[in-house]
Formats: C-alpha cells, structure tokens, sequence
C-alpha cells in the first residue's frame, strides 16, 4: 500500500524572543500549510504560570502530540514552534537533573527526523513576556551558544535565520528555497 510522502519537518529553533512563533506562523501561511505551536506556552497559560520539573514529561507530550496533530494535515511540510531538543535546553537550565532520561531520548530519536532546523538569530529586541527568563545581553547571548552548539553537536541540518519582520521571513524562505527546494506555492518562478 503506497500513499503521499511524509511531509518534510521544519523547525523554527533558537532562544527566547528570536521570533519562533511569528515566524512559523507566517510560513505556514505562505505555503498553506500547518504548524504546531509551542505546546508550554498553553500549558504555563492554564497553570496560570506554575510549572515544576513534575511536569516535564507532561509538556513534551504536548509538544511532541501537537506536532504530529499538525503533520498529519500537512501535504508537503509542517512547521514546528520549537521541538522536543528545546524541551531538553529549557529543562536543563530551570530545573537541572530533572529532564525525565525518555524525554531526552526522544528529543535525540525525533531530532534526526526533521529536514531543516532554522535557527533564529537573536538580532531582534528583547519583548519582555512573563515566561521569559534571560533579557539581558549576557543571557540572550548564552541562550544563542547554547541552541546552535546543540544543534552543531548533533550535527543537525541547519540554516541561520535573522532580520526584522519581512526580511526574517524571507530569510526563511530563501533558506527553504536553496537547501530543501521548497517554495511557496505561486512562487515556484520567483527567485
């Protein structure tokens, strides 16, 4: 029995505040396409902002279940507000030795399935938001160390995303264009 293709995995990656969400969003919607949202965000907002490292294996079954929700309406590629490795930073900084060992093994078994990381510069203002930890330069600057050398230990397809709002979409999609030959559907000519 042969059906369509997997659609290809995309993932909007990098630190706090790099423009994750706005981003995903807006090629989803290029394409035409879905896209899984940050699952911790609608967990913090329905703990009213209360999370223990109890909850950990919680939100990345959320994380990782609204991925597949998402992949499963996609025809040729889905974009993912972050993915399970964020899960794994996040929890490592907050709450150290907790990260549940199944939870890193399958942020490392998941990581090997996606065909593009893009990995958000941190050259956007910081906007201040209650679930953000590190506003200052020292810690957005950590924070940008820490998820490129986690994706160049792994040795992850990647591709470096920066500028403000319509030059960092089209940073995205020209990264698209040249290492996965996706384009926007309309666009196919347009270089």
């Amino acid at each position: 029995m042969s059906g369509s293709p997997a659609p290809l995995r995309v993932v909007v990656f990098g630190p706090e505040s790099t423009g994750k969400t706005w981003l995903a969003e807006r090629l989803a919607q290029a394409f035409g396409e879905p896209w899984a949202p940050e699952f911790v965000r609608e967990f913090w907002d329905r703990r009213a902002g209360h999370i223990a490292a109890a909850d950990l294996a919680e939100i990345a079954c959320g994380q990782r279940d609204g991925e597949e929700r998402a992949a499963a309406r996609a025809r040729r590629v889905v974009f993912c507000d972050t993915d399970l490795l964020t899960n794994v930073l996040w929890a490592d900084l907050l709450f150290p030795g907790a990260c549940p060992q199944p939870v890193r093994a399958q942020a490392e078994e998941r990581s090997r399935r996606y065909a593009l990381y893009l990995l958000c510069q941190s050259d956007l203002p910081f906007t201040p938001d209650p679930q953000r930890c590190f506003p200052d330069e020292a810690g957005r600057a950590m924070g940008a160390r820490l998820w490129r050398s986690t994706l160049e230990q792994r040795g992850l397809p990647t591709a470096d995303v920066s500028g403000h709002g319509d030059a960092r979409l089209q940073s995205a999609l020209t990264a698209l264009r040249q290492r996965l030959g996706l384009v926007p559907p309309g666009a196919e000519g347009v270089r």
